[in-house]
């Protein structure tokens, strides 16, 4: 969802710094999850995520001011104001960017049956998960031929931030192809000529004050 070094600062595409390679991943593009929320989340880094201290023995300047949708609810608003206080690096418009380039690879990845590639991008937890799905895809002899045809629209829900762990999570609303083949080719679900419509919720995480400046994906769901 490999270094996967052009998304993250979301997580690698320096989408929090550049979001570049972002690790992210989910099931189908609508269900994986698991993350790493101030003290249990962070599972693939112990450690903290190995987590170095930020050279803290100079001053940094004011952060500018988030530019926040003027309808975000005032919770939220101060949720990611927060986030940014704590990592002057994070921008909730380029970390929005970074994930829309992170769910599209991160499905193609789970589609192809690239476990290896997905262990890359998600937590630990959400890989098992992927990698057991392909598993038994594959034990059937079944493939997917499935596509994105749009991202509709992706917006910033929720965020958090517990101690020095940084949790933000995004609503997906795109069209899917989504078409299951069996061993003789045969379709046995969906339509290649019919879009079906997806509403995820995918949750993102990092520690603050980590070099790392990758985010990971640690939970996704359905939404309705």
């Amino acid at each position: 969802m490999g270094d996967s070094s052009g998304l993250i600062e979301i997580v690698v595409l320096a989408m929090l710094a550049g979001f570049i390679a972002l690790r992210l991943v989910s099931v189908l593009g609508r269900r994986t999850g698991h993350e790493e929320p101030a003290g249990e989340i962070v599972r693939r880094t112990p450690a903290e995520q190995q987590t170095p201290p930020r050279a803290g023995s100079y001053d940094l300047p004011p952060a500018a001011p988030l530019e926040l949708p003027a309808d975000m609810s005032p919770a939220l608003k101060e949720s990611l104001t927060a986030i940014a206080a704590a990592d002057p690096t994070f921008d909730p418009a380029r970390f929005t960017e970074g994930a829309k380039a992170a769910y599209r690879m991160v499905l193609e990845a789970f589609w192809k049956g690239d476990a290896e590639a997905l262990r890359d991008l998600v937590s630990d937890e959400i890989a098992d998960q992927f990698a057991e799905a392909i598993a038994a895809r594959k034990a059937e002899g079944l493939t997917l031929e499935n596509r994105l045809v749009s991202l509709e629209k992706v917006e910033i829900v929720a965020a958090q931030l517990r101690g020095a762990m940084a949790e933000v999570s995004l609503r997906f609303d795109a069209d899917l192809v989504a078409v299951t083949r069996d061993k003789a080719g045969n379709v046995v679900s969906g339509s290649l000529s019919d879009a079906v419509q997806s509403h995820d919720i995918w949750t993102f995480s990092r520690h603050t004050g980590a070099a790392d400046p990758n985010w990971l994906l640690i939970d996704t769901d359905e939404d309705a």
